[in-house]
């Protein structure tokens, strides 16, 4: 296989004969996707040798491995990632020019795989990149799900959810592994530790291989698929639907108890079958179990894979007949554990009787953990109040958060801010207790398709600039610093945001009929719709622009014309959210629609906001909204993105934007609002009135009144209004005014061109950290110790 992609004629010959052989066609007459498929079977077969490979090098040189256990991979388009990280895309690039084929419509026909929804996802899909791209043995482990999230889309001017049927053609880039399957057991009842008549599933792995840059290695993300068995005795319908149901969807509606015990059967079967697949290969190998933590480590990324350290617990008691304190050990050196949220609400927890129904063998691990638990922290003098919020299983609650940080070697919070907020605010008592568990890795971004793939207009100054050595270490191209006020360079960056702006205009024209100013400012907010990342304070702001724009001449003389784009779906139960999703899209319809301010004023939702739309999204932004209420947000990584394509942040010092504005520095970036410390002391004093605040603001009793017109009566949006009255529990009120300040500072500060596009070339030229080569080196460093596969 090697020669086909040695030259382009040799490929040429390839494809045609390909094309031939799998679907009768030649190249005049082959439809997009036929053309697509030809060329993902000739390249998944040409990185099957290179996986063969590198599987045969970890094998022979006894490498130890480590799995990443995350529900979600939000991986985009494989075609894409796979053509460029194996160096065969000019290649290919050149033959399809002698066809007369168009590249990039042929990498559009692959859908966007359905394995994730939002950063947590991308997260995970940066790190399989940059694991294989630095030449690490990770493994990524997840669930095969056959719907995605849900396909957005917007009918008067509501989200209405599509199943998002991303396996209706064949995904070329899996691979299922029949004689790899496990089985997995729900329900039934112990006798002396023996679960007895559980319901069995199979557990089916497909393997899709994951690309190193330019190295050969090749890995895999590893999904698992539940299939009835016989095993289980009886097939009957309930059987069926069961098993059926656990690969539907991510994030089944867990609203209805049906939908709790199908969210908790999907985490143990991704954690139960990754774990027994791990502990097989690792016998096969002809290894102890005693000796599993030299060999592996098993990363939690974030709470869902949680049941990983029971299970491990049960397989080394029940199966492998080692002693309670022994297991114990084992899994305690094997595990690791990523925590990615601050919110108390969202550190997941499991009603107990679902639970012991469930996983009846697992409730009886997890209770003797937690026996053990409880009996260190009184040896130690623990406070009965303190043993209450610390121990696993409380209030009627199996607490996941608490089971992986006492099970796990190493706990990681994701920006410097957050973890400092894990170990004295959220989790000080578990540091208190293991302060050398704590640990900080801040997220990072693959910028290969983040900048190499989405911007080759950007690529190719930074190349003219400082050359091509940055595209292998992001770290070298803080040289670009030395160009920040170079006019010329300015001027450079400028031409490339206006042709990013001119392929979102034109995408943004198809998909919703508006069509955007190109000398607007792009001012975008892209992210999953939740209160605490307050699209709602962007919304409030963009109406309190409008009325001025119509009442205030003055205002409206000096004010640069500007385009507020959003992007986000809502959890479908989720009423609040989709509530300001509908808010933002009847804004839009008014603002777009009004002769007198639309030529400076307009309001896009793009709806189905997903990889392949980001794509042209993070390149043609000016401002980041970054406006998470300070001590909310974890990380987050669309604002590296952006900061790699040359946006300025507007936002609060809130998760990496912290970092951010320290290495790009302060006054490249706009910062509003209350600190993540004063936030807390208003929580803590809990006297905060925002009905006050919109008592003595009459802008905000401009917008609220606007509001009130947009319904079908005034009190249409009184969800949205009277929360933000007589709670408003993320800020949205306290951060207004300064909000307000901060878009009229980065209104008049775009209109000065030098100063502008200097800030953002010291925010490309400082985004180097923010690579995850470098984020996956860290976690090497001080986590998991793997060596690298040198070929």
């Amino acid at each position: 296989m090697k020669e086909i992609f040695s030259n382009k004629d040799t490929f040429k010959g390839a494809f045609i004969a390909a094309l031939d052989h799998l679907f009768n066609k030649n190249i005049e007459n082959a439809s997009l996707y036929e053309r697509y498929a030809t060329l993902a079977h000739l390249l998944d077969k040409k990185l099957a040798e290179d996986y063969n490979k590198t599987t045969n090098y970890v094998k022979e040189n006894n490498l130890k491995k480590t799995i990443y256990f995350s529900m979600e991979f939000l991986i985009g388009r494989l075609i894409t990632s796979n053509l460029m990280n194996s160096g065969y895309a000019p290649i290919v690039q050149a033959a399809f020019n002698d066809f007369g084929y168009d590249l990039n419509e042929i990498e559009q026909v692959e859908a966007d795989a359905g394995l994730g929804n939002g950063g947590l996802g991308r997260l995970a899909a940066c790190f399989l990149d940059s694991a294989a791209s630095v030449a690490l043995p990770l493994y990524g482990n997840s669930l095969r799900y056959e719907k995605g999230f849900f396909v957005q889309k917007i009918e008067n001017n509501k989200q209405v959810e599509y199943p998002d049927n991303w396996l209706n053609n064949p995904f070329i880039w899996e691979e299922r592994k029949d004689a790899e399957a496990v089985y997995i057991p729900f329900y039934g009842y112990v006798e002396y530790t023996v679960l007895k008549n559980p319901v069995w599933v199979k557990a089916v792995p497909y393997d899709v291989k994951v690309v190193g840059a330019n190295n050969e290695v090749v890995t895999h993300l590893r999904l698992w698929k539940a299939e009835p068995t016989s095993l289980h005795y009886n097939h009957d319908e309930w059987y069926l639907n069961m098993v059926s149901k656990i690969n539907e969807s991510l994030y089944p509606d867990d609203s209805k108890e049906a939908g709790k015990y199908l969210r908790l059967q999907q985490q143990y079967l991704f954690s139960a079958a990754g774990i027994k697949s791990a502990i097989n290969e690792h016998k096969a190998l002809g290894r102890s179990v005693k000796d599993l933590a030299k060999y592996y480590t098993f990363q939690i990324n974030d709470t869902h894979p949680t049941l990983i350290i029971p299970e491990l617990m049960r397989i080394l008691m029940d199966e492998e007949h080692l002693g309670y304190d022994e297991a114990w050990q084992i899994v305690n050196e094997t595990c690791a554990y990523t925590n990615h949220t601050i919110l108390a609400e969202a550190l997941e927890k499991w009603n107990v009787d679902i639970f012991r129904n469930l996983l009846p063998r697992i409730y009886e691990i997890v209770e003797e953990m937690n026996r053990r638990f409880v009996r260190m922290l009184q040896e130690k003098s623990y406070a009965e109040n303190k043993i209450n919020e610390m121990k696993l299983i409380g209030n009627n609650s199996v607490r996941m958060a608490n089971i992986c940080i006492y099970g796990s070697y190493s706990v990681n919070g994701v920006a410097a801010l957050h973890t400092e907020i894990l170990k004295n605010i959220e989790l000080n008592d578990f540091y208190q207790l293991y302060p050398n568990k704590f640990n900080n890795k801040t997220n990072g971004i693959t910028h290969r398709r983040w900048l190499l793939h989405i911007n080759p207009e950007l690529v190719k100054i930074i190349d003219k600039l400082i050359g091509t050595e940055w595209q292998k270490d992001l770290s070298l191209v803080k040289a670009l610093e030395n160009y920040a006020t170079d006019t010329k360079v300015q001027k450079q960056i400028k031409s490339m945001k206006l042709a990013k702006k001119r392929a979102l205009i034109q995408k943004i024209k198809e998909d919703t009929g508006v069509e955007l100013n190109e000398k607007a400012i792009f001012d975008i907010q892209i992210k999953r719709l939740h209160e605490y990342k307050r699209q709602l304070l962007n919304v409030l702001n963009i109406i309190y622009v409008y009325l001025r724009l119509k009442s205030d001449k003055n205002f409206k003389k000096n004010f640069h014309a500007q385009n507020f784009i959003f992007g986000a779906k809502a959890a479908p139960s989720y009423v609040m959210a989709k509530d300001i999703i509908e808010l933002i899209n009847k804004v839009s319809h008014i603002i777009n629609n009004d002769p007198e301010t639309n030529d400076l004023l307009k309001v896009v939702f793009v709806s189905n906001y997903n990889v392949s739309y980001a794509e042209f999204l993070f390149p043609a932004a000016d401002i980041s909204e970054q406006i998470s209420t300070a001590s909310k947000e974890a990380s987050g990584t669309g604002n590296m993105k952006f900061m790699l394509n040359g946006a300025v942040t507007v936002g609060t010092l809130d998760g990496a934007n912290v970092e951010i504005a320290e290495l790009a520095g302060m006054n490249n970036e706009i910062i509003f609002g209350l600190t993540a410390e004063e936030v807390t002391n208003i929580y803590k004093a809990n006297n905060y009135n925002p009905r006050a605040i919109y008592e003595q603001d009459q802008r905000l009793q401009d917008v609220f009144a606007f509001i009130r017109t947009l319904g079908d009566n005034e009190h249409y949006f009184d969800n949205v209004l009277n929360n933000l009255l007589n709670k408003d529990y993320f800020l949205v009120l306290a951060d207004f005014a300064s909000y307000v300040e901060a878009q009229e500072k980065a209104n008049k500060l775009y209109q000065d061109e030098q100063t502008w596009y200097k800030m953002s070339i010291m925010n490309i030229a400082n985004a180097g950290f923010f690579s995850s080569d470098r984020t996956i080196s860290q976690y090497n460093a001080d986590i998991w110790h793997l060596k690298e596969i040198k070929f």
